[in-house]
């Protein structure tokens, strides 16, 4: 069988990397950040948070990049909340937002609603003019239980988009072969993701590039512009900032890519992949 390498039209051992922005929409900081790395930097993705306050304003920036959604049904910061379109009575914590954490969400969430809410997260990015380029979860929240990994797959299946997914090793701690159920339905995924411990891709992405294992691996960073108001949301602005400086200013970095042999793509790629074959 080919790999997806060669289905992409590369050379099976070809080591070919996604460099994914995070927190597209989630405040005005993000929104630059993201959009100077995808077009003056090394970024070649990203995923637009569509609850957030800010996603319509990331709407009015979009000039057809490489952009997803982030299928969103957390608000993990205590003074800074969003909350579903769709008023899902499940999906509301205490103070009006989306639960803060995982556990609240697969507590309490009606499949249904949880359905409903992202389907109309995906529908309101093409209304706005995103040519979607795949999918993804936010806080991993549709990845990691079988019955919202249910919800996740039949959306991908539904508007012809690749996923998002864990590394092939988490397949064994999360308990069911969600790489395998994804390839069954014909929906198409990076071989490999590089996993981070909170905020902040330097090391990560530097190792990366030498130590990359033949196929399609994806890496995230989370660019943001070094505001006040980023500095009010959060405690690890400094992580995002440098990713920022990373990917649109650090010119050593794209010349270890070149060395290393490695080829930047998008999601857009897998997704043409993905509807060709079906």
């Amino acid at each position: 069988m080919s790999t997806l390498a060669e289905r992409l039209g590369h050379p099976s051992g070809a080591r070919l990397l996604i460099v994914s922005c995070d927190g597209l929409g989630s405040c005005h900081a993000a929104n630059l950040g993201c959009y100077e790395a995808l077009r003056d930097g090394l970024a070649t993705s990203a995923r637009l948070m569509v609850p957030c306050p800010w996603s319509r304003e990331a709407a009015s920036r979009y000039r057809g990049e490489d952009v997803g959604v982030e299928l969103t049904l957390n608000a993990e910061w205590d003074l800074y909340r969003w909350a579903p379109l769709t008023q899902a009575p499940s999906l509301l914590d205490g103070d009006g937002g989306f639960p803060r954490s995982r556990t609240e969400v697969w507590d309490h969430a009606d499949l249904d609603e949880v359905l409903r809410e992202c389907r109309t997260q995906i529908e309101r990015a093409i209304l706005w003019g995103f040519d979607i380029s795949h999918l993804g979860s936010h806080r991993s929240t549709l990845h990691l239980r079988p019955e919202f990994f249910d919800v996740y797959l039949r959306l991908a299946v539904e508007f012809g988009l690749p996923l998002r997914l864990p590394d092939p090793s988490a397949e064994r701690s999360v308990g069911f072969p969600f790489r395998r159920l994804a390839a069954e339905e014909g929906v198409v995924a990076p071989d490999h993701s590089v996993m981070l411990r909170g905020v902040g891709s330097r090391k990560a992405l530097e190792r990366a590039l030498f130590e990359l294992a033949p196929g399609v691996t994806e890496i995230n960073a989370h660019p943001a512009l070094d505001t006040p108001e980023l500095r009010a949301l959060t405690s690890d602005w400094p992580a995002r900032t440098d990713d920022h400086q990373l990917l649109v200013h650090d010119h050593e970095l794209r010349t270890l890519a070149e060395r290393a042999g490695v080829v930047f793509l998008g999601y857009r790629q897998l997704r043409e992949l993905q509807r060709s074959a079906r």
